[in-house]
């Protein structure tokens, strides 16, 4: 049975084999000549195909019944000038599923005053449609070119009377649509479908002469460039699809006209032309949502809108309009533009308000500038490197890297006031977000963890304070410091490795929570900064007990010291309190502010810890003043003052063993809190 079986199989395999190689010989028409066979290839045509006015009346059938005459599989070279000469009643001609035609020639189609449609598809060879192919076509309306290999675009100044380019798609080894490409075509609106072909660029008045109606350029991936004269010369479009291509901008001419804009899967589209050159712009289907927010603020009709303002507030919809130099569009009708912008992505400049600049630059300039100098005073003075400086150089880079990211912040939105839509995508998709959103997440997770290992160590060398053999040696620190960094480091890297993003709004924070990763990352970052500001609480209560026990208060100043800290732990408390607060109640997808609103958060507490500690814990000690007057007394500076500090440190040197343990740590605490 097996056997049996197998056999029927393999006749039944036969049979189809045979069936479809049945379909791929060519059958001559019947008002053809032909003297052909169906298995060679032929490069000289002579008379072996001729469909024309003569064949036609010389054939057995009845000629005006022929409507289409369809020819696949077609064994020649090159379809010959003349091939179709003067046919009668054929409104439509295919040629198709050709594996030997390469050359169409000059009038191969030529005057069939009846032909309205023209279809060539599916011959990868082909690499020519010579200049004139088609010509007196007075009634042809439809022309697509499928599927080929030509190398020049196709000459149509011959037509005169085409209404749909149906299609011209598949042509990989078209790389551009040159000038004057479709002169002549027409002289009514022509709907032109150009798609999915190897097109790089469309030259300087590529459609001179044409009045187009809709012109699809869809799918043209690898389409980066539209020369801004290439619609000089042409009345249109007013329809315009140019999704998934490479564009990166749009011509600032020839668009005045255009009511509908699709643009969908356009990455490289993030600016846009001058918003003046989209007059008419009635809908938009476009990438980014920022661009909608161009579109619904706009300046138009400005007379218009200084007459009918009053009239026409109450009736428009909402917008959260946040450019007050811009007008609303004032459309005859309801705009309509895809995707809306959402609460991650309001309509409004980076900052969004006028006073977060001012107070941004602020504290970027003293936390910048502040941090570099605790930096260049701890490193190129000539004290002896301890636990206390270590960490405070940490927490000083640290707090820099925030500052730095502050610095990109308000960079980026001085360059983009009152348009940020037109630098949104590029900023947020590029890599200058990605390297502030790094910088401030590293910089924040370091920063409390350095602020935690200080006090820490405060608190342990004190409660030891008798115990030397206890203390904290550098190398000790140097670990844990690094293992601070690995984390820190580990965090700033999940959002680029896809654990949330960096992307989501605009000033760079990892905010999206859709994954439950995402969620897990945020929530736990923000319960990490809350359990670090509890240490450091509880270690300062410790502290403040352990210097007002009398076994150890070897000297007065306890409220003094007892202010400081109460200082420490406020600056802490308001850096950190309102973002962990507000940041857990979002990650947790219950808002309580808007993204608008939790920027004046984050310009106004967030960096807090970075605008204060290098004051805080350096630049108001008195060992600071020190170091800076023992600097300046190199460059001939403060040389009495210098020599104080140096003779202080000699007897210093020379105390009791214990009371200069207990001594020096509560002063470190006093100088350094």
């Amino acid at each position: 049975m097996a056997p049996a079986r197998r056999t029927v199989w393999v006749l039944l395999a036969l049979s189809v084999v045979l069936n479809l190689r049945s379909c791929w010989t060519f059958t001559c028409p019947s008002i053809c000549k032909c003297s052909l066979k169906s298995d060679t290839c032929y490069k000289d045509t002579g008379e072996k195909l001729s469909c024309t006015r003569e064949t036609q009346l010389r054939s057995q059938a009845a000629p005006s019944f022929i409507r289409n005459l369809r020819l696949t599989h077609l064994p020649l070279n090159e379809v010959p000038s003349n091939a179709f000469r003067g046919l009668i009643n054929v409104s439509r001609i295919e040629i198709s599923q050709s594996d030997c035609t390469r050359y169409i020639r000059n009038h191969a189609l030529l005057s069939l005053h009846s032909l309205t449609e023209i279809q060539i598809q599916n011959i990868r060879n082909l690499i020519s449609i010579e200049k004139g192919a088609f010509t007196d076509l007075p009634k042809l309306r439809y022309l697509s070119i499928c599927n080929t290999g030509i190398i020049h675009f196709p000459d149509f100044s011959t037509i005169s009377s085409l209404v749909i380019l149906d299609e011209l798609g598949d042509n990989m080894q078209l790389h551009s649509i040159p000038a004057n490409a479709f002169q002549g075509i027409t002289e009514e609106s022509v709907y032109m479908k150009i798609i999915k072909n190897g097109f790089k660029e469309i030259k300087s008045h590529a459609f001179n002469g044409t009045k187009l109606d809709k012109l699809i350029l869809k799918d043209n991936r690898y389409l980066r460039n539209i020369h801004e004269d290439a619609f000089e010369g042409a009345s249109g479009p007013t329809v315009l699809d140019v999704s998934s291509t490479a564009l990166d901008t749009l011509p600032r001419r020839g668009l005045e006209h255009l009511k509908v804009l699709i643009a969908r899967s356009t990455p490289y589209l993030k600016t846009l032309p001058p918003l003046e050159s989209l007059l008419e712009l009635e809908v938009a289907e476009i990438t980014y949502p920022s661009h909608c927010c161009a579109f619904h603020t706009w300046r138009r009709k400005d007379n218009f809108y200084r007459d009918h303002s009053a009239d026409i507030v109450t009736d428009l919809y909402d917008i959260n309009l946040q450019y007050p130099d811009l007008q609303l569009s004032l459309c005859p009708g309801p705009f309509q533009c895809t995707p809306e912008s959402d609460a991650f992505n309001p309509c409004e400049d980076l900052l969004g308000y006028s006073f977060l600049r001012s107070v941004t630059w602020l504290i970027t300039v003293f936390a910048v500038a502040g941090n570099m100098a605790v930096l260049v005073v701890l490193i190129i003075s000539h004290q002896k490197l301890n636990v206390s400086r270590f960490l405070i150089c940490n927490l000083a880079f640290a707090d820099l890297c925030m500052g730095i990211y502050l610095l990109l912040i308000a960079a980026m939105d001085y360059h983009s006031r009152k348009e940020y839509y037109n630098h949104a995508t590029f900023w947020q998709t590029g890599a200058g977000c990605g390297v502030a959103g790094f910088l401030t997440v590293f910089a924040s997770e370091l920063s409390v963890y350095t602020l935690t290992m200080i006090t820490l160590e405060r608190w342990h060398t004190i409660t030891n304070a008798m115990h030397k053999n206890k203390r904290l040696r550098l190398r000790h620190v140097v670990a844990m410091m690094a293992g601070g960094w690995g984390f820190s480091l580990l965090a700033a890297l999940l959002p680029v490795l896809g654990v949330s993003s960096y992307t989501k709004v605009s000033i760079c924070l990892p905010m999206d929570i859709e994954s439950l990763a995402s969620q897990v990352y945020v929530v736990a970052l923000l319960l990490l900064n809350v359990t670090a500001f509890f240490i450091i609480c509880y270690c300062y209560v410790r502290i403040y007990l352990s210097i007002h026990n009398p076994d150890l208060a070897i000297r007065h100043g306890d409220s003094k010291i007892a202010k400081r800290m109460a200082v420490l732990i406020f600056t802490d408390f308001i850096c950190m309190a309102p973002i962990s607060f507000f940041g857990i109640s979002a990650a947790l997808r219950m808002p309580l502010i808007t993204v608008s609103h939790s920027k004046i958060l984050l310009v106004l507490f967030y960096p807090i810890n970075s605008l204060c500690n290098p004051f805080l814990y350096t630049i108001f000690t008195r060992s600071f003043r020190k170091d800076i007057r023992l600097l300046l007394s190199r460059c001939s500076f403060c040389h009495a003052r210098a020599e104080f500090y140096r003779a202080q440190t000699f007897c210093s040197n020379n105390l009791n063993q214990t009371f200069s343990v207990v001594a020096d740590q509560t002063c470190t605490t006093d100088g350094h809190s």
